[in-house]
């Protein structure tokens, strides 16, 4: 019998076992949850979408390729393998992964330095940190950086690579770092500028334009389904006509723009990244090599992830989100993506509304991005040497202009000044000295700004008289912390001083108390009972009165006050 009842425990335990490490597969592993309910009505919606998304990736991959001054095939190595990737650990059907243009303008300073090597360990250890984070669930600690210093960090990023296409766009040689130093070139090399260059650009952002507002509909009619198909490959189709326009030129023997020139052809090598590097004649080791990263090594990967999970949430369609698995799947896309020389990547808010409105249906979608991305990568490289650069840069010029989120600037301004203030201290900073000190200064101005009112929390006092007695009622509208303590028992002290009454603390706002401001009002109640007064509090919940019956008992709830909780017998 025993036996028995111990070979039924043993299989119990074995199959709680099994399900248990089936259920954490399946969490990590989100492909298993629909790969075998798969419909093959799905396979034509993810089909489209996926070639959609690629013909927006291939011409963002090069030109945020560009941008980090990288060369624009590493764009597209970065492109694909985020793409693969995401199909088996990606839980949001919507998100595609890839360069974006803030990534770009984070490592540039670290390519211009040290070249490309650095960048590639970068997204290696920017994915170890970021799986890391997400499979310890620290994710939260990305809350202290709230949205008044993310729309400030934003707005400034699309400002810098807005202006640090300026000279490709007027024709005029060499690189800008950033606003500043745009202006400043452009304004003084005014004879270089080329009007074939700068035609081609402005009419490159009114096309743009003109693209994204028509009135295409993936339902509608025939004409309006083209038209919506248009819209959506609007970035590739601009492309595609400056290459054709330059090769026309070429085979008159003209070169009237300035052409991307060749890149890396055929794919990149498979293999971990260097953990050394070789730049201005000298080897760095991989301590150097981190220390030569500075704060990028940490904003990098905190911008990536808020950035991330921001489109994650706004593409879940009222599905929970989890939060754990996006933040593991965004960082595997970065390690394995190190191994084929990929740029940092993360969600896209372009392409993610391009897979979402060409009805996507599973993360599979991305394996026709990856695989488009791939035979332009490995076939194609002849072909974008023709790409004029003032065609890229009237691309990413537009598509900066779009992240400028005017609506969310009016609503700071409106809803709270402090919150517009720290959003244009942080945007001042990124755009005038570093992205990366930028955010850094926002954050730590957000967080005084926190300490601040947590050390100065509203209070509301009334005159009141309680059962014949002449009192103060003091009525904190949020919890009164530790760093409160000493303010807060002040202020009553002083209004006692002015006023001679007792006072009554209603603690019904209060969820919680420390020790500190116990202590605090322990000695409120001390200094009054030498002047004749008290002090009592009413309306405690559980928990503070836990506190305070071990830290200062006498300020309890007692008979005469506190025998009404309603004070229905108050006459103010």
């Amino acid at each position: 019998m025993l036996d028995k009842v111990r070979s039924s425990f043993h299989g119990t335990m074995s199959r709680c076992d099994k399900d248990c490490c089936y259920s954490y597969t399946k969490r990590r592993l989100p492909i298993l949850s629909w790969v075998r309910d798969y419909k093959l009505a799905w396979l034509a919606r993810d089909t489209i979408a996926g070639f959609t998304v690629g013909f927006t990736a291939i011409p963002q991959g090069i030109a945020y390729g560009v941008v980090a001054e990288l060369g624009p095939e590493y764009g597209l190595y970065a492109a694909f393998m985020a793409s693969f990737v995401y199909i088996i650990f990606g839980s949001c059907k919507s998100i595609t992964i890839g360069p974006t243009a803030i990534m770009a303008t984070m490592v540039r300073p670290l390519v211009l330095e040290y070249g490309a090597d650095i960048v590639i360990l970068l997204t290696f250890l920017k994915g170890c940190m970021i799986a890391i984070l997400g499979i310890l669930q620290l994710g939260f600690l990305l809350d202290f950086i709230s949205l008044p210093v993310i729309t400030g960090f934003t707005a400034a990023a699309a400002i810098n690579i807005a202006a640090s296409q300026f000279k490709s766009l007027l024709g005029i040689p060499g690189r800008s770092e950033d606003l500043l130093d745009a202006l400043i070139t452009v304004f003084s090399h005014l004879d270089q500028v080329r009007y074939q260059d700068t035609v081609l650009g402005l009419v490159t952002i009114i096309v743009l334009v003109l693209l994204k507002n028509l009135p295409g509909r993936r339902t509608g009619s025939r004409l309006q389904q083209v038209l919506w198909f248009v819209t959506l490959a609007r970035n590739a189709l601009v492309v595609v006509i400056g290459i054709i326009v330059a090769y026309i030129f070429y085979v008159n023997n003209q070169e009237p723009f300035k052409l991307t020139g060749t890149i890396g052809s055929g794919l990149p090598p498979f293999g971990p990244p260097a953990f050394s590097i070789t730049a201005g004649n000298r080897t760095y080791d991989f301590l150097e090599t981190a220390n030569a990263m500075g704060t990028t090594l940490f904003s990098v990967p905190a911008i990536s992830t808020i950035e991330h999970m921001a489109i994650a949430k706004a593409f879940a369609m009222g599905k929970s989100l989890d939060t754990t698995q996006e933040m593991f799947a965004l960082g595997v896309c970065n390690m394995l993506g190190s191994f084929v020389r990929s740029m940092p990547v993360t969600g896209s808010f372009t392409r993610t509304a391009v897979n979402n409105s060409s009805g996507v249906k599973t993360t599979f979608g991305g394996l026709f991005t990856g695989c488009i991305v791939l035979l332009a990568a490995s076939l194609l490289t002849s072909t974008f040497r023709f790409i004029p650069k003032a065609t890229l840069a009237g691309l990413i010029i537009c598509a900066m202009y779009y992240m400028l989120d005017f609506k969310t600037y009016a609503t700071l301004w409106r809803a709270r000044k402090i919150d517009f203030f720290l959003m244009s201290i942080t945007f001042l900073f990124c755009v005038f000295y570093k992205l990366e000190y930028g955010i850094v200064i926002g954050v730590a101005l957000n967080l005084l700004v926190l300490l601040y009112f947590s050390a100065r929390p509203a209070v509301k006092t009334e005159m009141e008289q309680i059962q014949d007695r002449n009192v103060i009622r003091v009525t904190p509208e949020e919890t009164v912390a530790f760093p409160a303590a000493e303010h807060f028992r002040a202020k009553i002290m002083q209004l006692v001083e002015e006023n001679s009454r007792d006072v009554v603390l209603d603690c019904a706002n209060l969820k919680r108390i420390d020790v500190t401001v116990a202590k605090n009002l322990k000695l409120l109640s001390n200094d009054l009972e030498l002047r004749g007064q008290s002090v009592i509090c009413i309306n405690c919940q559980s928990n503070v009165e836990t506190v305070l019956k071990t830290m200062a008992p006498g300020l309890c709830p007692v008979a005469g006050i506190n025998d009404t909780p309603d004070l229905s017998d108050i006459r103010t």
